[in-house]
């Protein structure tokens, strides 16, 4: 796929307290610059490091510390011993359809009145829905649980409550002034909240309140922790942070992942083909995750949930392979819309000039506009909004870059929508046709306005130098066990200068868009090291005539034929004759 070349500002952090990276390195006998990473991630005695690498079921929190824990375990236990209808709603993305599945799968083991509902992504949208409490009116349901929604449901759950059904709200979005008035609101971002930790993610929240029922009622943790491989799934996906208690939610739900994950996620993993890795956040955010999305994208949420609680190898792998053809079929969509939206942008009269991109077409699949939108802004580098038409109205998504709020460029456009919502860096909005290029120039406008042009050049943070030979196995070993890497705790990018390429890099990948490289420093010519470099052709002639160039890059661990290896993941390449 063709991207555009951009000059990226390459900044280095500030290392870490000289003293207190020295005596780190002295206690865990480890390289200092491991030990400059560590202080830079607010760790600088040797308990903080032992807590860091070995996180321990015990670090988890009380789930009664949480305001209106109580209430809602016990209306649960109501709702069980006077054999209720129960059911579990929950929205259609990966964090949604993990968590009904987590309280489902927890619930029907103590009761067979539960049911579950996903509402449909085209006809009800994100959240709690009056069609959903019909639906349980209908159907009998005394007591809805809603999972990652329901914060913002004050009507709706007003509407319940006059059709006698009680709310259990799970959510962990930001809530309004005005909480729906529930039986239990669990949410650790309310403001009367002190739970210890509040950036949980939707199946997080639902993970304490069952962690919750099962102390008060004596069920045993062994129950409880197995749910843990979707509670790492979802803190993947919703891009929570990977720190203080989803540190410890995701090292154990990925231990649970790795060696006994539920059948509709081993069918997942057997379809992305990682049977035979050890799998990480990364393969979870690109290719478990994606999977469980697509069903709610193209098709509907329930087959995600269908997946995550089916109980036999054969329901699992005939709905992994139903969802992997979703998956297939919305890579395709979103490679050829795309395409369509590059070539359009490019079309856009004056485009070099403007500093956002907004892009329609009515017949575009309404289940990948947002996943097309992040691929422009990964091109051009833009507060960008791609748009299709739904039910007469525009309808679409939109992405920003680092450090520009896009919901605030979109809330001055409100008199020209018909409803929109989201936050700083991704949003969604409706609008009716006539409304289109006028908005389309307002909202030029005021980014024109309001963005800068360091805003507008890509950064890449640099946590610190490092040579090829401090690369070593033990060196490896140790930068392991940071993992999980995730926002808050991002995999550790390092600069090395003066590298070459021994001769044997070649492209690779079907547009021969990518490198791979074999790289060796100019001090150290025997000591060869394996890198991939996506989308980075461009420096191919460049390096094979025997140039030197800088690179900034993590290190991980590349599968082949199921052996690892150290590979560097290259994020950029610098001439060296550029900054002399």
């Amino acid at each position: 796929m063709e991207m555009k070349n951009m000059d990226r500002k390459w900044i280095v952090k500030e290392p870490g307290n000289p003293a207190a990276v020295r005596r780190l390195s002295q206690e865990l006998g480890v390289d200092p610059v491991l030990a400059n990473l560590l202080v830079q991630r607010g760790i600088t005695t040797f308990g903080q490091a032992r807590e860091f690498f070995r996180p321990d079921l015990s670090m988890l929190h009380d789930p009664f510390l949480m305001k209106d824990m109580e209430v809602a375990v016990e209306r649960l236990h109501k709702a069980i011993e006077n054999r209720e209808n129960i059911l579990v709603y929950g929205d259609y993305d990966v964090d949604g359809t993990t968590a009904v599945a987590l309280v489902f799968s927890f619930i029907r083991e103590l009761t067979p009145r539960v049911d579950y509902y996903i509402p449909d992504r085209y006809d009800e949208g994100y959240g709690v829905s009056y069609k959903g409490i019909d639906w349980a009116a209908e159907n009998h349901f005394s007591l809805i649980i809603s999972l990652d929604c329901g914060i913002k449901a004050v009507e709706k759950v007003g509407y319940a409550a006059e059709k006698g059904i009680d709310f259990i709200i799970c959510d962990h979005h930001l809530p309004d002034e005005e909480l729906p008035r529930a039986v239990a609101t669990l949410d650790p971002k309310r403001e009367d909240c002190s739970y210890p930790f509040d950036d949980l993610s939707g199946c997080g929240v639902g993970f304490k309140f069952v962690q919750g029922y099962a102390m008060r009622y004596g069920i045993p943790a062994e129950k409880v922790l197995p749910l843990l491989d979707l509670v790492v799934v979802s803190i993947a996906s919703d891009l929570v942070l990977v720190t203080g208690e989803n540190r410890v939610l995701a090292h154990f739900g990925l231990k649970q992942l790795n060696e006994a994950p539920r059948k509709g996620l081993q069918s997942i993993i057997k379809l992305s083909g990682l049977e035979k890795h050890k799998i990480t956040i990364d393969d979870i955010v690109f290719k478990i995750g994606p999977r469980i999305n697509a069903a709610g994208r193209m098709e509907s949420g329930r087959t995600s949930v269908d997946l995550l609680i089916a109980r036999k190898d054969e329901e699992a792998l005939k709905i992994g392979n139903a969802i992997n053809v979703h998956n297939n079929d919305r890579k395709n969509i979103d490679r050829e819309i795309t395409y369509e939206a590059l070539d359009m942008v490019r079309k856009t009269p004056h485009f070099e000039q403007r500093k956002s991109a907004v892009v329609y077409n009515p017949s575009w699949h309404k289940g990948v506009v947002g996943i097309v939108a992040s691929r422009l802004v990964e091109a051009y580098y833009r507060p960008t909004i791609v748009l299709t038409n739904s039910n007469g109205l525009v309808t679409g998504s939109a992405r920003s870059i680092p450090g520009f709020d896009l919901y605030e460029a979109i809330e001055h456009c409100s008199e020209l929508l018909e409803n929109f919502g989201g936050h700083m860096y991704a949003a969604g909005l409706t609008l009716k046709e006539e409304n289109l290029a006028k908005f389309s120039e307002k909202f030029e406008a005021f980014v024109a306005g309001k963005i800068t042009k360091e805003l507008l050049t890509p950064i890449v943070n640099i946590d610190s130098f490092l040579d090829f030979r401090q690369i070593t196995p033990k060196f490896f070993r140790v930068l392991k066990q940071f993992q999980p890497f995730g926002p808050g705790n991002l995999s550790p990018v390092f600069i090395t200068e003066n590298v070459y390429d021994n001769g044997n890099g070649r492209k690779v990948g079907s547009d021969n868009g990518h490198l791979k490289l074999e790289l060796i420093q100019e001090d150290e010519p025997y000591r060869h090291i394996s890198a991939i470099a996506f989308n980075k052709s461009e420096h191919f002639d460049h390096m094979q005539a025997g140039n030197p160039v800088d690179i900034c890059y993590s290190i991980a661990e590349n599968y082949y034929r199921g052996i690892a290896n150290i590979q560097l993941r290259i994020k950029d390449i610098r001439n060296r004759e550029d900054i002399i």
